[in-house]
């Protein structure tokens, strides 16, 4: 399957150790800034609460895994993989990000 890249905001539309909400393709995405200048993105919708709201969760790193946990039950999502740490059988979507300049693109 072959993924085009989709524009979707500046770098600085994302405040660095937050997260943002952005419709992709109809889809919520949640993207983070880290301090690094890395740009992750996941999926937003929280399979545990069964609500969009990653993207209000917090970042961090765990288990020397860069994360977010979700504001609601806490649990912790890899940002480059999606998976789970407190649950191995549950992952969200985690999407290639590119940036040119100073331009965000997702690969969707």
């Amino acid at each position: 399957m072959s993924s085009t890249l989709v524009k979707v905001c500046k770098v600085h539309d994302i405040p660095v150790n937050l997260g943002v909400g952005a419709l992709v393709k109809g889809e919520q995405v949640a993207l983070f800034h880290l301090p690094t200048g890395e740009i992750y993105a996941l999926g937003n919708f929280d399979p545990f609460s069964e609500a969009n709201v990653l993207s209000r969760g917090l970042v961090g790193d765990l288990q020397g895994q860069k994360v977010v946990a979700s504001p609601i039950y806490k649990h912790h999502f890899n940002l480059q993989t999606g998976e789970c740490l407190e649950d191995a059988g549950v992952k969200i979507p985690a999407y290639a990000v590119v940036v040119q300049g100073d331009e965000v693109y997702l690969a969707v």
